[in-house]
């Protein structure tokens, strides 16, 4: 941190001349003798002359990369914002004058106006792999290009998934929040309206049941994997024979490889169960065909004793009535029946799909 750019930095926000006079860390870690042993952040104390005549102080927070939820740059961006959005708001409270970002040379930017942000990409033509489901849904008929497909999507997580990850405790932290975030488990229980086939009780038993699975895989941090984080067809666009581009990932960097590739077989089963209410023909030859082929060259068959609940979670979207609102009683019936049984099995198996279903 150089005091020539902390300078311009305060320039710019305060809008006068700035002359930065010292910098220190605020409550040395050395030095202090508050009991407290664990932070957050490191804060910088500012002592500058405002227009060469006020004397003036100010701290600089910053947030370092651990656990609790801050690993990612843009859990820590996530939590400096609030902050400065909400100082101010409580009476008494110390204020807020901006929040900032270091670009990689060092340079303070200020970023204390922005309300909301958004995101720029490419763009990349292609059709939805959804395109393809809906296909087989209707016309149940299985071509070579079908099956060449989903082989080049099965290698590419195989391919994705050699990548270890480094830190066991965000393995924890992506099993804690496929049960308890507000895009996954519990989130996703709570967004479903009152509904015969959903009562409460039902969507209550399978968190209970989740939660139980959050302490069985808080041991398996080995399995830390580079994934894409939400691997379903609506995320995928084929451009033509196998060739195909990604959008979308999400929920992190690392994680279970089992999270991908349950995205994405629970849309085989899915598909099928709406064109025939079972696991069946050519969406269960691809299924199938997914597992068998991920577990031969993967070699994961641990896999099989921790995708539980991540098949929970995505069927958990399927059979919503928010999500799904036209899916029949029958379809939706059998999903719900397909998580209560994953759940309640120590062990997946992929060829008892309709007895999971009770089809």
């Amino acid at each position: 941190m150089k005091k020539e750019e902390v300078q311009r930095y305060l320039q710019s926000v305060l809008g006068a001349a700035v002359t930065v006079s010292a910098m220190s860390i605020l409550g040395d870690v050395h030095q202090s003798k508050d009991v407290k042993g664990y932070g957050y952040g490191i804060p910088l104390r500012v002592d500058f002359r405002l227009n060469g005549i006020e004397d003036r102080v100010a701290v600089l927070h910053t947030m370092t990369p651990g656990p609790f939820g801050h690993e990612h740059m843009a859990d820590r961006a996530q939590e400096l914002l609030w902050e400065h959005q909400t100082f101010n708001r409580l009476p008494r409270h110390v204020r807020s004058l901006d929040v900032c970002g270091f670009e990689p040379g060092g340079q303070l930017i200020s970023v204390g106006k922005v309300e909301e942000f958004c995101l720029l990409t490419e763009y990349v033509t292609g059709e939805s792999y959804s395109h393809d489901m809906e296909r087989l849904r209707d016309r149940g008929e299985l071509t070579e290009l079908d099956i060449a497909r989903s082989d080049a999507l099965c290698d590419y997580l195989v391919e994705i998934h050699k990548m270890h990850g480094s830190d066991p405790g965000l393995y924890i932290r992506r099993i804690r929040e496929l049960v308890g975030h507000g895009e996954c488990i519990m989130g996703i229980a709570d967004s479903y309206p009152q509904h015969p086939l959903a009562p409460a009780s039902l969507l209550e038993k399978i968190e209970h049941l989740c939660v139980i699975w959050r302490w069985r895989l808080k041991g398996f941090t080995h399995r830390l994997r580079q994934v894409h984080g939400d691997f379903h067809p609506w995320n995928i666009l084929f451009r033509s024979s196998v060739h195909f581009s990604l959008l979308d990932r999400s929920r992190g960097e690392y994680g279970d490889p089992a999270d991908d590739v349950a995205s994405l077989t629970m849309n085989y089963l899915f598909f099928s169960l709406q064109r025939s209410e079972r696991l069946e023909g050519a969406l269960e030859s691809l299924y199938l065909r997914f597992w068998d082929r991920y577990l031969e060259k993967s070699g994961d068959r641990e896999m099989l004793s921790v995708v539980a609940p991540f098949l929970a979670f995505r069927g958990l979207v399927m059979a919503s009535p928010l999500w799904y609102p036209t899916l029949s009683d029958t379809v939706r019936q059998r999903i719900l029946a397909f998580i209560v049984a994953v759940l309640e099995s120590d062990r997946f198996d992929p060829h008892e799909a309709n007895n999971y279903c009770g089809a």
